[in-house]
């Protein structure tokens, strides 16, 4: 009755202005309370809630990596990121912090370590990268992963590329992305060299404001890299340790990064460190749709990433965001590829970029080797953690401790409650 009375009372104000300024009035301290709790809740945590997780670190693990390595010999990874291609989204990059090192994610590469040394050993048991990292993207690629199935978020076109997206929620871990990017007018080498380009990235990619090598294989074309990404205000920014590296079959080229531990990087708060980060791509020739000639390019991204947001709203942002940041990238490649034509020398990240892996994918498919590479994940994987959506309890149970604390006036529990329960059911809706 209390709300009903308020209401009425601001609808029987003499003009149409009064009426509006107290319903803003009426409704500000609502949102307010809601955001300020929304971003409390996400930016604390209690100390207990990684002890169990430190237990798990704590238990040893087999090297997933080292194993492969040996059965098949080839080496592979490439780390990168592109949450500007939803990676490239990075829309997301894509490319995430210190308290989440424990998750892991389902359906996931081996995990890699880097080395201290500046010119890395990939030779024999020292490989970091595997054939089970380029079986993996494979699968991906061939839909023949075993995950669920995808679902359309987009279908976007300009006179120079065609977009579309798709995500699906895994069991465990993060939302995962997909997507297929055409780009008319270019070559898979421009498009290998573009994607692997830092020094270049820094000029078209304004999420991306630090890239550093820290270390490289002249020989077999792996690097780790350092990222640091610029986030919204309300966020700190993202640091990604990076292992990646480029396998070619023909002209179809398989780019595989990831997010890999590093102990000669030490963790800082400042910029929270991403640990767990997949974005690979594979880039192949096309048909034109302007005359049907092999004058295009392909691109099909696979993009997750934990940025230590709960993951609804990460959906949310990731939804609204999407085709803003995808549409950078085709300026972008257009200025990479004048760039390219001019006499100035390459970069040393696009040169890496040129070093590859010579494999032939149908061999590589008849060994079987990614059924055995899919229990190997299911093994690895862990729970979804209850940290990373919003409780619907914490959700209640904040706006109980509201009501009861900010009950003044207009502020009515009625009110509270009602907008807590939509609040609470947001997680259904996307």
């Amino acid at each position: 009755m209390a709300l009903v009375a308020a209401l009425l009372e601001i609808l029987q104000r003499p003009t149409f202005g009064e009426v509006i300024l107290e319903l803003g009035m009426f409704m500000a301290p609502i949102w307010i309370a809601v955001l300020v709790g929304v971003l409390v809740g996400w930016a604390w945590k209690p100390k207990w809630a990684n002890l169990g997780a430190d237990c798990l670190d704590s238990a040893p693990r087999t090297d997933v990596a080292a194993s492969s390595s040996s059965s098949s010999g080839m080496l592979l990874q490439n780390l990168s990121s592109g949450f500007a291609s939803i990676s490239t989204l990075n829309p997301l990059k894509l490319q995430v912090p210190s308290c989440i090192s424990w998750i892991k994610e389902s359906q996931s590469p081996p995990s890699i370590s880097c080395s201290s040394s500046s010119s890395l050993q990939l030779e024999g048991e020292k490989s970091v990268l595997t054939d089970a990292d380029l079986l993996y993207l494979d699968g991906l690629v061939e839909e023949q992963d075993g995950g669920h199935a995808w679902i359309q978020m987009m279908d976007r076109s300009t006179p120079n590329m065609s977009y579309q997206a798709w995500r699906r929620d895994p069991e465990t871990g993060p939302p995962q992305y997909r997507s297929r990017t055409v780009y008319e007018d270019a070559t898979p080498e421009m498009l290998r060299d573009f994607f692997w380009d830092d020094e270049f990235r820094l000029k078209w990619d304004d999420m991306l404001i630090h890239a550093e090598t820290l270390e490289e294989c002249p020989t077999t074309g792996t690097m780790v890299v350092q990222w640091v990404r610029k986030f919204p205000f309300f966020c700190s920014d993202r640091e990604y340790i990076i292992g990646r590296r480029i396998w070619a079959s023909g002209r179809t080229y398989y780019c595989v990064t990831k997010g890999v531990p590093c102990s000669s990087v030490p963790r800082r708060n400042k910029p929270r460190r991403v640990d767990l980060y997949y974005s690979s791509w594979c880039i192949r020739a096309a048909e034109s749709k302007r005359d049907g000639r092999m004058t295009a390019c392909e691109v099909l991204l696979f993009h997750y990433e934990d940025m230590g947001i709960p993951w609804e709203i990460a959906k949310l942002g990731v939804r609204q965001g999407m085709w803003g940041a995808v549409r950078k990238i085709d300026p972008g490649l257009r200025a990479y590829q004048k760039h390219r034509a001019s006499d100035v020398p390459i970069s040393r990240c696009a040169f890496m970029a040129q070093v590859n892996a010579k494999v032939d994918i149908e061999n590589l498919r008849s060994l079987g080797s990614r059924t055995n590479l899919s229990e190997v994940e299911r093994e690895d994987s862990h729970e979804k953690p209850a940290g990373r959506n919003i409780p619907r309890f914490l959700v209640v149970g904040g706006a109980i401790a509201l009501a009861c604390s900010l009950d003044r006036g207009l502020l009515t529990k009625a009110v509270i409650f009602g907008v807590a329960r939509r609040f609470a059911g947001i997680g259904k809706r996307l």
